[in-house]
């Protein structure tokens, strides 16, 4: 007989390609264990597990996980003692959090151009092992990775970092294969963990499931169970079909407004942290309170080809509404005026083609946002 120690939570699941909710409580249970049948003292309460229940329990079914490469995302590391403030002044994100106890080991952030326009999307990884607290990995859209590098030494200075780019890692990420209740939901598990340089749930939302950084030639089916590879334009649908926002398509450089682009709602800034590039307009418009449009998941009448880039949207009594932003077949991300939000929209493509588009409000986004 012996005792097991376990934190007391509860794992929910909901909504499109594994929607799902972890949320736990710094409470512990102790059950008493009888493992090997003999007596136990009158008054103990023992709980018996068979040997089905344990294998149907804490272990995946075949092909419980999809995992997708994504080559559209490269990797950057950043390694020195002197990372953390380096980055701080640069992204909109508070480098403090991975450094916090307890640490978080991923976060999302963006880097802006003093105007307080968004110019890249990033996920920072902290490193492992010996290299642990002394750097991170830097996730961006692979077409500006020379435009970044370029970024990060004009403000490198005399900083003790060094920057490389990391040809030879990739980039992957597992969503869960069918949607779950909340008694089935369960997390990838890792049968080499040594082999993984990052294993982190994805910062932005759950709803995008977990992202894997290995060795090139590392196959990911060989370290995570029950897992089978997909299609990368699956991920791009199921992105769009949430309305998550990735990469230069969507967060056009030099355009973008983040506040717009959701990034309160994806957890990549911080309204407590220091000075850093393009702070003023953005710390401005959020105090105010008033994001009159927003980055939202359009679903097109039928697929459009070579759209404009920034196609105007109007409602069909011809009144201004947004302007379309990037899609995939008859998905897309829209910038729309709250104002219209619920109206049904339409855009003409460069054919003069017309279709309408239905404007949809995330799942994941904070229950208490105003959609005139």
């Amino acid at each position: 007989m012996g005792v097991l120690c376990a934190g007391k939570g509860a794992l929910m699941s909901a909504g499109y390609l594994g929607v799902y909710a972890r949320k736990y409580c710094a409470r512990y249970l102790c059950v008493t264990l009888n493992v090997s049948g003999a007596p136990v003292p009158a008054g103990v309460r023992v709980r018996r597990y068979s040997s089905s229940q344990e294998a149907s329990k804490g272990r995946d079914a075949p092909g419980q996980f999809v995992c997708y490469h994504l080559p559209h995302r490269s990797l950057l590391k950043i390694q020195g003692q002197d990372t953390s403030p380096f980055l701080q002044g640069i992204i909109t994100n508070d480098m403090a959090l991975l450094a916090a106890e307890p640490a978080q080991n991923v976060m999302y952030s963006h880097m802006l151009n003093v105007q307080g326009r968004t110019l890249y999307d990033i996920i920072l990884y902290s490193l492992k092992g010996a290299e642990a607290g002394q750097g991170v990995f830097l996730e961006c859209d692979s077409t500006i990775t020379d435009s970044i590098l370029r970024h990060l030494k004009v403000y490198k200075i005399r900083r003790k970092v060094t920057v490389n780019p990391c040809p030879d890692l990739s980039v992957w990420t597992v969503l869960p294969k069918h949607k779950k209740t909340e008694e089935e939901a369960s997390i990838p598990e890792l049968s080499s963990p040594e082999k993984a340089l990052a294993w982190e749930e994805d910062p932005r939302t759950q709803e995008m499931g977990w992202r894997l950084v290995v060795d090139s030639q590392v196959d990911p089916l060989d370290i995570i169970s029950s897992c089978q590879k997909g299609d990368t334009e699956e991920y791009h649908r199921h992105r769009y079909a949430i309305g998550l926002p990735e990469g230069v398509k969507d967060l056009p450089p030099g355009v973008a407004l983040p506040l717009e682009s959701n990034l309160v709602y994806m957890q990549g800034i911080s309204f407590s942290k220091g000075c850093y590039i393009g702070q003023e307009l953005t710390a401005r418009t959020h105090h105010t309170g008033v994001i009159r449009k927003r980055l939202m998941p359009v679903r097109l009448s039928a697929p459009v080809q070579d759209l404009e880039e920034g196609a105007s949207l109007q409602t069909q009594s011809g009144k201004p509404a947004g302007k379309h932003r990037s899609g995939f077949g008859d998905l897309g991300l829209s910038l729309i005026r709250m104002a219209h939000a619920k109206d049904v929209l339409t855009l003409k493509s460069s054919d003069d083609t017309t279709v309408t588009l239905e404007v949809a409000v995330p799942d994941w986004w904070p229950k208490d946002v105003k959609v005139n």
